[in-house]
């Protein structure tokens, strides 16, 4: 495998590129290729086959664009599919999922809210982890109904986005939460509509610096870390690519390439 292939990343739409710039923060020097499944998304409402299959799709997809390592920066993909990605490809995958062990360690009330798809919240993988983390802890879990339809539409900072936030967050204000776990990659977003709803002491966590760093570290244990100055990265989405253009502009110093493909 050559150092200087991109990193591949997919995601159930434009959310995953809180991934992508925590990546490209963290590895500036890495090519990067990055395929948006809009016309697929949500995947939280999907069958676990169905998840399954569209992950196959992707992953075959970044394959043959020559990429060194694949990130899948989906939690409902991650929790539906990784074991199954893992035994069907022998090749480096980094996954994602909430970020329930940092929130359950630091919180001070011992009440935590986790804000997740539905494909996610119902997971073998999840309630594995919940259950491991999370002894003597209060969860609320939360399905965000709507959310990442409303990301996808580029709506994100709309008032209609942040009534339905404030509805699915009821019950975890009600209950006293001190960390807010963002159990979507799309779900970064939404943080400056969360900080307006939500108490300044609840620490609104994302599992993002957090693949970043273990992609590093996988690619550093492989010695596939590139070496030489990166290439524009480049998007590729299914379906209009004007949304992913603007949560790029407003985010991006660097240039880059986006792409409608069929796929």
């Amino acid at each position: 495998m050559n150092k200087e292939n991109p990193i591949g990343i997919f995601d159930s739409g434009v959310g995953g590129t809180s991934i992508f710039k925590e990546i490209h923060k963290l590895l500036p020097q890495e090519n990067i290729i990055y395929l948006a499944d809009s016309k697929n998304a949500p995947y939280g409402y999907k069958t676990k086959q169905e998840i399954i299959d569209l992950c196959f799709k992707n992953t075959d997809l970044l394959l043959k664009k020559g990429c060194k390592i694949i990130v899948v920066a989906c939690n409902t993909a991650t929790t539906n599919a990784i074991q199954e990605i893992r035994s069907n490809y022998n090749f480096p995958i980094i996954g994602i999922e909430p970020a329930i062990k940092p929130a359950a360690l630091h919180s001070q009330k011992k009440v935590i809210g986790i804000l997740a798809t539905k494909g996610t919240l119902s997971s073998e993988l999840f309630l594995e982890t919940a259950d491991l983390f999370t002894k003597g802890i209060e969860v609320i879990e939360v399905i965000g109904s709507g959310l990442v339809e409303a990301i996808e539409a580029g709506k994100q900072n709309e008032e209609s986005t942040r009534k339905n936030l404030e509805s699915l967050l009821k019950p975890m204000l009600e209950k006293g939460i001190d960390q807010l776990v963002l159990g979507c990659s799309h779900y970064p977003y939404l943080i400056p509509q969360l900080k307006k709803i939500l108490p300044k002491e609840v620490c609104i966590i994302d599992s993002g610096e957090a693949v970043a760093k273990q992609t590093k570290t996988v690619l550093k244990s492989l010695n596939l870390l590139s070496e030489l100055p990166p290439k524009a990265p480049v998007f590729f989405s299914n379906t209009s690519t004007k949304v992913l253009e603007q949560l790029l502009e407003n985010n991006s110093k660097k240039r880059f390439t986006i792409n409608y493909l069929d796929f």
